[in-house]
């Protein structure tokens, strides 16, 4: 009876399905464990075998944790809004919602071949109404929430109203937008409805106002700053420029302390939890204001983290588009500031803060006024100061900044060096510097050893400043100008924004003939003939009927890929609840993930926003914790071997790998399905690939052609691509599962490579083995003897505490051991393979749950119960001596533990190797470690 995988993996798939075999309840008396995968984008593409890395971890750890009993909650679902789908629609004229069905439907095909035990009755996809509904759900009570500093969370806008009824601002600790005004609490009721919803917005968690944002003209859309990668849009690779548009944005920088602080308090990767300290970016310092000359009314704000080095400050450099720079540019500077504006709006703030290089600016020919001694200093714009951090202006200290340094040595500006006591090519201070402060009637010319804090308070004595605690973290532009996307439940009234209710969700998005944006510039939404809203019937109606009193025109704005992913765990709790997002029984038993998978390259984008969204639901009581992951781990990326053939420039001549020796030859990407695994090419398959190869010359070297190889990431574009359809087809999943675990540990990078597959389903092939004899299932009743549950049982242990420590590779390599273990000793014990095959069964699963039958259980292997250790299986009664000559070892010998040293001694001098090796010389001495060693001095 041959191992037959394809027909036992085919069987058990089916089984699984029909039975739902892993299909969990919220109510159960075991412990609950709830395990997730970052669900994944469903691209046209499919899978490579790089993507289920992180699957089959967690479906190992979810089935170990069934075999431990518990109630394992282990669910999967599709992140199915997004731009691919998007662009895709505006190539074809195919609906988004059509070609997004196609993908899951080949994903879902995929990950059933890989026998993962989802439980696919919760499923869940972003784009479906019924789950967008509570997206928009959210939003809205984030609309109808402000932060109020006092008592440092979310409230109801409600108590903001009353607040201002009773009191105006006065005394009003609220987080809120620059532009805010003041005003008392009679002006407050004397004004009408319409300036108290403008008001609100000042205070809105999730609001609308004129922001800086990235604009891809060629996607015709916004892009957060993580859709940008080397200053171009991660999809497509296209020009991004800043532009100021009415946007929607959520209020996250209200919570950066708490999420600063809550990073202290879950089991994340440190270097994950380092990139989200960096984004935040807490720092501590002084803001401080500088008059503007000739311009009375405007001031310009610098928070510094060295208010120390003010009398240093010889220029102001503001960012580009700093919304005072049009107004104080001088006429014979405005053509050359405006062109710089320009030229800057088309580089990403990545690139603008990781290039320190380039020196670039302009003089707006304006000047500032030095709040302590009254001099005028120049105002200029560089693109190395981002409006998004801090003030988005500088002062400038060219004595004790390098940055500053260099940029007025380049424009010849002046250096104010203030500091007479530190060289200034050091360029670097430390927080209490010493220094001598000249004409300076604010600490009368003393010499000084101050701290910031004593600064600061100096500073604000006189009125020129404050000290602060400022975060590179900014609020989050919400607005997509997309179709596929969640549409944002507000209507316009006199261009103010109102939600249609709750109750009237979901707002679903309407169905339109073009997917691109309007004539006139609007988001795609705006082609949509039924987008207006009947608040009297609170229903989508015709744009037609739009009368501005009772139908209101629609937002056309979608939202960001993060809103559908920022509380998607939740929803695997209680996926048909219609009444709520999330059901209180469903939450208060399943309370939070206990081990959450995924990539790192998320920790600053959906992983900071559903830290966010997971806060504020707290605050409001919806959710019981206000971390919504435990512990949370990064899987390493498999990684492609990718193949080159080498052409001679200008001709379509190609040298085989081991013959080159020009080395300006130019390395071309081939497709890897074209090479074996001896890196040999197959010279007509690549004739038949692409034209350009069609009449080329292959230079071989002994009648082959060699291709060179490189080790970079997996991806369609880099035609390194391996299809796990494939290695599932030619040695079946549970092979692929253990491979892919074989291949390192979880967190590290490690290449792939399809030759190194067959070892392990070899091992797999003796596995089966072990329980038939001549080809016939054979297991024997017997007792097993000590070498074999000495064999069982370690392994037992170690597997158990690898998998514990998620270090799925070494428990490959002790089933490997045990395995060729219990192959030497002839072992087929029911007592030992029945507890082998649960064992395996995590890694495993197809032809764990054949021979568990095999083994004459009727029923699943997942519920049974994991086998533990027994000790005393593990203690040594034999030990094996090194016996070494003089000092070398020349052999070993097994000798029981419970021999003392002079039988010991008789044993080994009397063994023929030891005769052999003395030749009838009498030792010295024989040295002798009971337990380690032996060794005979002669």
């Amino acid at each position: 009876m041959s191992y037959e995988f394809r027909k036992i993996e085919s069987k058990w798939q089916k089984f699984w399905k029909k039975n739902q075999t892993f299909k969990t309840s919220n109510k159960s008396n075991l412990p609950k464990f709830y395990i997730l995968d970052m669900f994944p984008y469903p691209s046209g593409a499919g899978l490579h075998v790089g993507h289920p890395l992180g699957y089959i971890a967690t479906d190992i750890v979810a089935r170990y944790k069934r075999h431990k009993k518990y109630n394992v909650l282990h669910p999967q679902g599709y992140d199915s809004f997004g731009l691919p789908a998007e662009q895709y629609a505006i190539q074809t004229g195919q609906h988004p919602q059509i070609t997004t069905d196609t993908n899951i439907n080949r994903y879902r095909g995929q990950l059933d071949k890989m026998g993962f035990s989802f439980d696919w009755s919760r499923e869940i996809r972003t784009s479906k109404a019924n789950y967008y509904k509570w997206t928009q759900w959210i939003f809205l009570k984030l609309f109808e929430s402000y932060y109020d500093i006092n008592t440092d969370k979310a409230l109801p806008i409600s108590n903001l109203i009353s607040f201002f009824n009773k009191n105006g601002t006065k005394n009003l600790r609220a987080v809120s937008s620059q532009n805010a005004i003041e005003f008392s609490a009679f002006e407050w009721k004397s004004y009408d409805s319409e300036k108290k919803e403008k008001i609100l917005l000042f205070y809105r968690l999730a609001y609308l106002s004129e922001t800086e944002v990235n604009w891809c003209p060629e996607l015709g859309t916004v892009l957060a700053n993580d859709e940008i990668i080397n200053g171009v849009s991660e999809r497509g690779g296209f020009s991004i420029e800043k532009k100021k548009m009415k946007q929607w944005s959520m209020r996250i920088g209200a919570y950066s302390e708490r999420l600063l602080k809550g990073l202290d308090n879950i089991d994340w990767p440190d270097s994950l939890k380092e990139m989200q300290r960096n984004w935040i970016g807490k720092s501590k310092g002084a803001s401080i204001n500088f008059k503007i000359k000739n311009s009375p009314n405007n001031e310009i704000e610098v928070f510094t983290t060295r208010p120390d080095t003010l009398f240093g400050v010889t220029f102001l450099t503001l960012a580009p588009e700093h919304e005072l720079v049009l107004q104080i540019t001088s006429k014979k500077q405005f053509d050359l500031v405006d062109a710089y504006i320009k030229s800057s709006s088309k580089r990403s703030e990545r690139d603008r803060m990781s290039d320190t290089k380039s020196i670039s600016g302009v003089f707006t020919g304006a000047y500032a006024i030095h709040p302590l001694n009254g001099k005028k200093i120049p105002i200029w714009i560089g693109d190395y100061v981002l409006v998004g951090y801090g003030t988005g202006a500088v002062m400038a200290v060219p004595c004790g900044d390098q940055r500053d340094y260099d940029f007025a040595k380049h424009f010849n500006i002046p250096i104010n060096n203030i500091f007479l006591d530190i060289d200034i090519s050091q360029k670097a201070f430390t927080e209490k510097s010493k220094f001598k402060l000249k004409n300076s009637d604010f600490l009368d010319g003393l010499d000084y050893e101050l701290s910031i804090e004593k600064i600061i308070l100096h500073i604000e004595k006189i009125g020129c400043g404050k000290g602060m605690i400022n975060y590179r973290l900014r609020d989050a532009v919400f607005s997509r100008q997309r179709y596929w996307g969640e549409p944002i439940p507000i209507y316009y009234k006199n261009k103010i924004p109102y939600s249609i209710g709750r109750n009237n969700l979901p707002l679903e998005l309407p169905k339109v003939e073009n997917y691109l944006p309007t004539s006139d510039g609007s988001p795609p939404l705006g082609n949509a003939k039924n987008w207006a809203w009947d608040t009297i019937n609170k229903k989508v109606v015709s744009n037609k009927l739009v009368n501005n009193s009772k139908i209101f025109p629609l937002e056309l704005n979608t939202m960001p890929g993060w809103a559908g992913s920022s509380w998607y765990f939740y929803r695997y709790m209680d996926p048909d609840n219609n009444k709520s997002f999330v059901g209180k029984q469903a939450i208060n038993y399943w309370q939070d993930v206990d081990i959450y998978l995924g990539g790192s390259e998320h920790a600053t984008g959906h992983l900071l926003y559903s830290r966010f969204w997971q806060k504020f639901l707290f605050d409001l009581g919806i959710l019981p914790k206000d971390e919504y992951a435990k512990k949370l781990i990064n899987q390493g990326m498999i990684l492609g071997l990718s193949a080159f053939i080498h052409r001679k420039p200008g001709t379509n001549t190609y040298y085989s790998k081991n013959i080159i020796k020009n080395s300006k030859l130019e390395p071309i990407r081939i497709d890897i399905s074209m090479v074996n695994n001896d890196d040999e090419l197959d010279c007509e398959a690549i004739k038949n690939w692409q034209p350009q190869f069609k009449n080329a010359n292959f230079i071989k070297e002994n009648g082959k052609f060699v291709v060179s190889r490189e080790v970079e990431k997996m991806s369609k574009s880099k035609f390194n691509v391996v299809n796990p359809d494939e290695i599932c087809n030619t040695y079946g999943a549970d092979t692929l599962r253990m491979y892919e675990m074989f291949l390192g540990p979880l967190e590290q990078a490690k290449p792939w490579n399809t030759s190194g597959i067959t070892g392990v389903h070899s091992f797999l092939k003796k596995l089966w083995r072990l329980y038939h004899s001549k080809g016939v299932f054979s297991v024997s009743e017997s007792e097993p003897d000590t070498k074999s549950l000495k064999s069982l049982h370690q392994t037992i242990k170690k597997v158990t505490c690898d998998i514990d420590d998620f270090s799925f590779n070494t428990c490959i390599s002790s089933f490997m051991i045990c395995v060729n273990e219990l192959s030497i000793q002839k072992c087929n014990n029911r007592k030992i393979l029945e507890p082998l095959t649960i064992l395996i069964s995590p890694f495993a699963p197809h032809i764990s749950e054949e021979l568990w039958q095999l083994l004459g259980n009727n029923s699943s292997i997942v519920d049974e119960e994991y086998p533990t250790f027994d000790k005393t299986y593990l203690i040594e009664s034999s030990k094996s001596y090194p016996i070494s000559f003089n000092g070398k070892m020349r052999f070993t010998i097994d000798l029981d533990l419970s021999l003392d040293i002079k039988e010991i001694e008789s044993f080994v001098l009397n063994d023929i190797r030891t005769i052999n090796q003395l030749n009838g010389i009498i030792p010295k001495k024989v040295i002798i470690i009971i337990g380690k060693i032996v060794n005979i001095v002669y």
